[in-house]
């Protein structure tokens, strides 16, 4: 028969037995048998819990629980920080960074995936979770991807009208997480400031209020491969925030303006008011006569005080941004094709964040589509929405 394990209370209370028989006159080895135990055990038990009574008895039997208890919250405390030392430095903030980060600490360090999780906040039904995306997800990131290379200034809002435009139906939360998870980014750039002096010809006090009532107008620079400078007029209508004209030229004067404006006023009316710097070609007597001679009027801006002619100012930080910073010019012809061709992506495809993330001119003939080879272009997969078709972009 195996012996009865006996607790400490009721070793105790044996101890005391034998105490209370030997004070009678009993001889220890009586006594002993007397409690039936043998000597072994009762001289171990003297040896662990001699002089004790069985209320202290009880006190060393808790605090040797909270002793263990303590000792196994710091092992818990100390594997926490070895956990998250091998996690990664930084914060992990989506869960598949952490399902990833619990998988390799799983193989690495031993340790289990319930312990693992606990220490990084992980749930473990979003670890066990194997992640499906959409169908359709592969040819969304490759038009996004596509998209951002082809308008590498784009942000993954006006990325996102484009494929609207495109046939796609994505909301911009979607577009936004497939571009961070692509690592896509537009490089930010801090703009001058400057001090806004409201003069007559402000933008802020002659405000446009319809099509065809205020036309700014300014000059950009830039070079052919060969080192040639050459000259930019653009027009910009700033109701639509289309832009009307850009004539290229090595040198643009005065009579350049008037035979820009002439063409413009013949195939659109005359506006309200032209806009501009002074600059020598724009407050030339010739060109401010022959203005006010045909019914408009000039609206200059203060000297040395571009901000003032925002609108216009805006479009030539675009037209370099997109275009002339990424372009090399090996002539004059070239740089006339390319610029116009760009102008009307610009005015018919181009999303504008003032307008809503649409083109100033959209043409109606013509879909968003064109803009894109055909040779790239791939039917949507079956739908039960008529939409355009979905373009794959690779």
């Amino acid at each position: 028969m195996a012996s009865k394990k006996h607790r400490p209370e009721e070793a105790v209370a044996k101890l005391r037995q034998v105490d209370v028989l030997v004070s009678q006159g009993q001889s220890v080895a009586e006594a002993i048998r007397a409690i039936g135990v043998t000597e072994v055990t009762y001289y171990r038990w003297r040896r662990e819990f001699g002089g004790l009574k069985s209320d202290q008895v009880k006190r060393l039997k808790d605090l040797e629980m909270e002793n263990a208890r303590l000792r196994k919250a710091i092992a818990d405390l100390t594997l926490d920080k070895q956990i998250l030392a091998e996690a990664a430095p930084g914060k992990l903030l989506s869960p598949a960074r952490r399902r990833a980060c619990v998988e390799h600490i799983v193989h690495t360090m031993g340790v289990s995936e319930r312990r693992t999780c606990a220490a990084l906040g992980q749930h473990r039904s979003t670890q066990r979770k194997v992640p499906r995306g959409q169908d359709d997800e592969a040819r969304l990131t490759a038009d996004i991807i596509e998209l951002a290379r082809q308008y590498g200034r784009y942000g993954y809002r006006k990325v996102t009208a484009l494929l609207r435009d495109a046939g796609w139906l994505v909301n911009a939360k979607r577009v936004e997480r497939i571009w961070r998870r692509e690592g896509l980014k537009v490089p930010p750039r801090q703009p001058k400031r400057g001090r806004l002096w409201l003069v007559d010809g402000s933008c802020i006090r002659l405000r446009p209020e319809r099509p065809n009532h205020v036309w700014s107008y300014d000059f950009v620079e830039d070079r052919t491969h060969d080192g040639r400078k050459f000259r930019m007029l653009n027009l910009l209508d700033e109701f639509t925030h289309e832009c009307l004209a850009i004539r290229v030229g090595r040198k643009l004067k005065a009579t350049d303006v008037i035979d820009v404006l002439s063409d413009l006023f013949i195939l659109r009316g005359v506006p309200g008011h032209v806009r501009s710097d002074n600059g020598p070609e724009f407050v030339a007597k010739a060109v401010q006569g022959w203005i006010g001679a045909v019914g408009a009027k000039t609206a200059y801006i203060a000297p040395g005080s571009p901000w003032e002619n925002g609108y216009v100012e805006s479009f030539n930080a675009r037209l370099r941004d997109e275009l002339l910073d990424g372009e090399i010019f090996y002539s004059l012809r070239e740089a006339e094709v390319v610029i116009e061709s760009w102008r009307r992506h610009y005015n018919t495809v181009r999303p504008h964040g003032a307008l809503r993330y649409r083109p100033p001119a959209p043409e109606v003939v013509l879909p968003v589509l064109a803009a894109w080879p055909m040779a790239l272009r791939r039917p949507a997969l079956p739908t039960t929405q008529v939409v355009a078709p979905r373009p794959t972009l690779n």
